[in-house]
This record gives C-alpha cells, structure tokens and sequence, in this order.
C-alpha cells in the first residue's frame, strides 16, 4: 500500500479551485504559474467559442494540440465553467447535439444526466475530445441563456465582454 504524505495531498479547504489548482500542478507536472497560463489560456478560447468568436473545431485543434496531462487538467476547468453556468438537462440535450458527438457516446450521457456527472478527465484519453466538445458545446448554449437574462445589460463580467478577434 503507498502512503500519501500530507504534501502530496490535495488541500483540505473545500473549495473547489484550490482543489483544482492542486490537481492541476499535480497532473501536469509543472508549476503554479504553468497551471495558471493553461486555465487563463483555456478560459479564453471557451469563452471564445461560446461568444462564436471562433469555432467548436477551432477549439477542438486547440485543445486537441495539448499534451495529455493538459487536456484532463482543461477538462477539469471546462467541467467547472459548466457547473458555474448552472446547466440544465435541455442544456445538455442541445449542446450534445450541436457538439456533433453521438448522443450515446459516454460525455453525452454523463452531460445529459440529471444531475449532470462531471467526472470528464477520468474518461479514457480517446475520449476527452467529445468530452471537450461536448463540454464546450452545452456551456455555450448555458452560458449565452445568463449572458442575455441574468447579466443583460449590466454585466462586468470580463469573460463576457471579449474583444472580436
């Protein structure tokens, strides 16, 4: 059995971005500055797809170029942002289908589910395209119902406001 020291174990502070930050540095391998040009970087190019200011395959090429490590690691974000925008089981019907993966394929049950299962970066690593597809594809149809109900208007949110590219 392998015993896990209290350095090498995640933080015990319940939140769910200190944890994340802990298995990000953990499954890439690299330093906290590393992780955090990786979730900015991953937090421009999903907003980017959901404000259709570049496109699902755009994203795809982008996040299909990252090693291993860095896809689970944006997995974990991406799942995170769709948490955030408070999907709802429509959400995850429409975004399957705009995601251009098979209803049946294993993110689009997961997505579907009420409530949704998260578990993303687990899946097999032939698998975390359709994740990021999938996952990208049902934030942008929830994250667009919050742009024009909840911050209409009076949104300071800055991944809401992007600059055309």
């Amino acid at each position: 059995m392998t015993r896990v020291s209290r350095r090498d174990a995640p933080p015990v502070s319940g939140s769910f971005s200190t944890e994340a930050l802990w298995n990000d540095r953990q499954m890439l391998g690299t330093s906290s500055e590393d992780g955090r040009a990786l979730r900015r970087e991953a937090e421009q190019v999903v907003n980017e797809v959901a404000q259709e200011l570049r496109t699902l395959d755009e994203g795809t090429s982008w996040f299909s170029a990252l090693s291993p490590a860095g896809r689970q690691a944006v997995l974990q974000e991406v799942a995170g942002y769709a948490m955030q925008a408070h999907i709802t089981p429509a959400d995850g019907r429409e975004g399957v289908a705009r995601s251009g993966v098979k209803p049946t394929a294993n993110p689009s049950v997961m997505i579907c589910m009420d409530p949704p299962r998260y578990g993303f970066a687990a899946l097999p690593a032939d698998e975390h395209v359709k994740a990021f597809r999938v996952l990208v594809s049902v934030f942008s149809i929830a994250d667009t119902r919050r742009r024009q109900t909840y911050c209409k208007g009076t949104c300071g949110h800055t991944w809401h406001n992007l600059p055309p590219r």
